[in-house]
């Protein structure tokens, strides 16, 4: 069963920059992966995922929203199927994709390209979808056909969406989070 896609919608885990999300250690029992932690925080949401879904892919995401995260590695994961409705963005869930990156406002190197070639390879998946940024999904209130910064309901993400494509998918250097010691070694 394939359903009809008309967004793909960027969001941000609205989380410490540079900060990759896994706890503790590899192969350890208590380890946890990004996806995995974000899967917890919809849990205590009271997202769910019907079990038939679950069986077809990441069985032990009990809730997860998104389709996808990606990680400040560079790492895409797996969240929902993309034939599963999300949890991601009220009263658009139903024909959207949703894609969470890493962070708040800016966003790794890495993270940039690999989200990058998943909007491109969605799209190819998806001609005809807008791809826009959460906030870009809040009401138009003065009802001027644009979605100013004074009416989001949210800044996820951290970015203007539409300038970003605009550019070729190239973000803005204010984006793109640095390291505080290959900040300090370029001064």
């Amino acid at each position: 069963m394939s359903r009809t896609v008309d967004l793909i919608v960027i969001h941000c885990s609205a989380t410490p920059d540079g900060v990759s999300l896994f706890e503790g250690h590899a192969g350890a029992p208590d380890f946890c992966t990004p996806i995995e932690v974000i899967d917890r925080w919809h849990v205590r949401r009271e997202f769910r995922r019907a079990l038939h879904w679950r069986k077809l892919l990441n069985e032990r995401l009990a809730a997860v929203g998104y389709h996808f995260a990606v990680y400040t590695n560079g790492a895409i994961a797996t969240g929902r199927h993309t034939d599963e409705i999300g949890a991601h963005v009220y009263g658009f869930n139903r024909s959207s994709i949703g894609i969470c990156v890493i962070g708040t406002d800016r966003f790794t190197a890495e993270a940039w390209a690999s989200l990058k070639q998943l909007v491109e390879l969605l799209k190819l998946k998806y001609p005809t979808a807008r791809v826009l940024g959460h906030r870009d999904l809040s009401p138009d209130v003065d009802g001027d056909g644009l979605v100013e910064r004074w009416e989001w309901l949210k800044t996820c993400p951290g970015f203007d969406v539409a300038a970003w494509l605009a550019r070729g998918m190239v973000p803005l250097a204010e984006n793109v989070y640095t390291a505080p010691e290959a900040q300090q070694a370029a001064a």
